[in-house]
């Protein structure tokens, strides 16, 4: 069989970080891990290779089409040609809500790539436990993601330990083991010290343990790596203000408000603001009229 690494582009097996990866723990994001499109499907010459960029693409316009079309060439397919099937499969699966038939596609994939390609296990063993944590199983996501580290950690890819560590601390949230999920966040910011997801990850986690120096002094690293990010800013004000310091928790709302003004992060700073009975001096935009906060100030 060749080599995936081999046979595939590169980004045809990339797997990124979720992208609303700074939510809070305990709310599971949808899978991210769509690989990156080629420009031109008809220039890859080598035929597997291309089915799987034309399958890609196809997500885009027609995901229905895509899983069809994935289902298709699993018929008879043998070796790589079932890999890059399950592949198309899972993501098409995803695009679709699918989950179940998601992780099933990825758990296939991974279990026949050869042993010897770990990186490429790691990646769909990723994608298999995030597909099954957001589809509300988060004991089995544990169990694929602790795999998928275990690959990534024979492939030695920093990324994906980071990639497998964030999730698994997600579903032992969903699980109810709050302490037990630092310290895979403890993991993920060890390989990753400067992205800041981590940390927001660690000081929203550590907020909900009513560890609150502890995430305040996470919450700081995030803001030191990621000034700008409206969500290190709101998690920042829902910590200030459940610490006492109501001051501060209405300057770092309102820094959201001002620094991503049409932000979900925004509406939810308004939320917040008129909780504690502050006003915010910004304008908002008309098209992100507020809706009433219904809530009080808690993780979302």
């Amino acid at each position: 069989m060749t080599p995936l690494h081999l046979l595939l582009p590169l980004a045809l097996l990339q797997i990124g970080p979720n992208p609303n990866g700074a939510s809070p723990l305990g709310v599971p994001d949808e899978l991210a891990n769509r690989p990156a499109r080629p420009a031109d499907a008809a220039k890859i010459t080598d035929p597997t290779a291309a089915w799987l960029a034309e399958c890609l693409n196809q997500i885009d316009e027609d995901p229905a089409r895509a899983h069809s079309q994935a289902q298709i060439k699993l018929s008879g397919a043998i070796g790589s040609e079932r890999i890059i099937a399950n592949h198309c499969l899972g993501l098409a699966s995803t695009e679709l809500g699918l989950w179940d038939d998601a992780r099933t596609a990825f758990i296939a994939a991974r279990d026949e790539t050869p042993a010897d390609e770990a990186r490429a296990r790691a990646r769909f063993g990723a994608m298999a436990g995030n597909a099954a944590l957001v589809g509300g199983d988060p004991q089995q996501a544990l169990a694929y993601l602790a795999t998928a580290q275990s690959d990534a950690q024979t492939a030695a890819s920093a990324p994906l330990q980071v990639i497998a560590a964030l999730d698994m601390s997600r579903a032992l949230v969903a699980l109810g083991r709050g302490e037990e999920a630092l310290a895979p966040l403890d993991t993920a910011i060890s390989l990753a010290s400067e992205a800041s997801e981590g940390w927001l990850l660690k000081a929203t986690l550590l907020r909900r343990l009513n560890r609150l120096g502890d995430a305040q002094a996470a919450i700081e690293q995030a803001a030191a790596l990621a000034p700008q990010d409206a969500e290190i800013g709101l998690e920042a004000g829902v910590i200030a203000v459940l610490s006492g310091r109501e001051d501060a928790a209405r300057a770092s709302w309102q820094s959201v408000m001002e620094t991503a003004p049409q932000s979900i992060a925004a509406t939810t700073a308004t939320q917040y603001l008129a909780q504690i009975g502050a006003e915010p001096t910004a304008p908002q935009p008309e098209a992100q009229s507020p809706e009433p906060a219904t809530e009080t100030v808690e993780p979302r």
